[in-house]
């Protein structure tokens, strides 16, 4: 076989590559156009369905996705998604997070109009299984003491875990865990207070 002939042979491979690439990169540029709809849905459903699960049955008939607000705090921009009843702004749910063990505890809480506490659920956390996941409502109840609590219940200086002197309870082993938790809620909370107006908006 001569170098003109292994010449030949080299110069068509790289354009049939090419075709190759062109083909499969067209492939996953359709799936991913004739995709992107159902899983954009499924995202929202996931959400929504996030979002109603700190609030009491029946609490809001607005699709929270679509009535939102953002505001800063703490340098960081926070999506409020506002829960309406007959057009009036009952109540807000928005995230918050706080350092743990080993991460940011990433929290969904939802308020009342008024500041109390509706409903609080852990997103998002790398705590010590069998210690410090007791914040998880699959786990344990404990999460579900801050239902119903206020900046004014407790008062502020309550608002700890039970070793610092507060009133909600520590996990054996992992008062981190607990501590950050109470720090994140009472910091949204305050957040809430300090931009209740802004949130409710005009109609309320």
């Amino acid at each position: 076989m001569g170098f003109a002939s292994i010449r030949e042979k080299l110069g068509y491979q790289p354009v049939l590559l090419g075709v190759f690439a062109l083909l499969a990169s067209g492939a996953l540029a359709w799936v991913s156009e004739s995709t992107a709809g159902a899983i954009a849905a499924a995202e929202a459903k996931d959400l929504r369905d996030s979002l109603a699960e700190v609030l009491p049955q029946g609490f809001a008939d607005n699709d929270f996705l679509h009535d939102t607000v953002d505001l800063e705090n703490k340098g960081k921009t926070v999506t409020i998604y506002r829960a309406r009843q007959g057009g009036v702004v009952k109540g807000a749910i928005f995230k918050v997070a706080e350092r743990g063990y080993a991460a940011d505890i990433v929290i969904l809480m939802a308020v009342d109009a008024d500041g109390k506490m509706l409903g609080a659920r852990v997103l998002k956390h790398a705590e010590t299984p069998g210690l410090g996941d007791k914040i998880e409502l699959s786990k344990a109840p404990w999460i579900k003491d801050f239902d119903g609590k206020s900046l004014g219940n407790p008062a502020p200086e309550k608002w700890a875990v039970k070793k610092d002197g507060g009133i909600f309870d520590q996990f054996a082993g992992a008062t981190i865990t607990p501590r950050a938790v109470v720090k994140a809620v009472k910091g949204g909370l305050d957040f809430y207070a300090a931009h209740r107006k802004e949130i409710l908006g005009d109609k309320s």
